[in-house]
């Protein structure tokens, strides 16, 4: 049985907004079933560990899905949630491949989490496929190769865009923009129209545009899996 890690973030203040931020839903919800019917074993982790914070503007009724009314129905699953274990007690050893569900949060938190960088690191060097949707690529910014290159340097990528960030009206207020950091960092940077399903794979390095993408990401990461099995 595979198994696959998912990592989420334990960071809930929208910056210096007052309003609260988190985890994207449909980015969890989506993916997790489409490891539940690959028959994947999936454990959930955070920094902080036990229940993440969900970004409560995914679980107004304009962004709930059928995978996050199923998933929030689902007894198994929101207990699951509820207790995350720890990240940094986590190896990458344990697990066949590690996905990074969005939302604002993981730009403050896990896009500076030292053990978030070395675990990204680690999986990538154990030729293990990574998977980031929507702001999740923006964890990758410190994350390096082991000759000290970034990560995307040269590699297709995809995120969150500066159109969506400022149709959401968030350009001011988060620490950095995904768009720019992965072209930045030497990434070969792509989008879709907003707001659309968009995912670009590089090797064993697969990165969603935004929450529409999750679920297609997903199922990216499943057939590589299979591949190289």
């Amino acid at each position: 049985m595979k198994k696959v890690l998912i990592v989420l973030t334990s960071h809930d203040q929208l910056g210096d907004t007052g309003r609260k931020t988190g985890f994207w839903l449909e980015e969890l919800a989506a993916p997790y079933y489409v490891f539940k019917e690959a028959g994947y074993a999936i454990t959930l982790a955070s920094p902080n560990g036990g229940q993440p914070p969900l970004d409560p503007k995914s679980n107004e009724p304009a962004f709930q899905t059928d995978d996050t009314r199923r998933f929030q129905a689902d007894a198994e699953a929101t207990a699951q949630l509820a207790a995350t274990v720890r990240l940094d007690s986590v190896n990458q050893a344990g697990f066949d491949t590690v996905f990074y569900p969005g939302g604002h949060g993981p730009l403050w938190d896990l896009a500076e989490d030292t053990y978030s960088i070395a675990l990204i690191a680690a999986f990538s060097a154990a030729e293990k496929p990574v998977a980031l949707v929507c702001h999740a690529p923006g964890v990758l910014r410190h994350v390096q190769t082991p000759q000290g290159r970034p990560l995307v340097e040269g590699r297709k990528v995809t995120g969150f865009t500066n159109t969506e960030e400022a149709g959401v009206g968030l350009t001011e207020v988060v620490p950095f923009l995904v768009e720019d950091e992965l072209k930045a960092l030497g990434g070969v940077y792509s989008s879709g129209p907003d707001w659309g399903s968009y995912v670009v794979q590089d090797g064993l390095l697969i990165t969603g545009q935004n929450p529409a993408s999750s679920a297609a990401a997903a199922r990216r990461l499943v057939d590589v899996l299979q591949s190289i099995a």
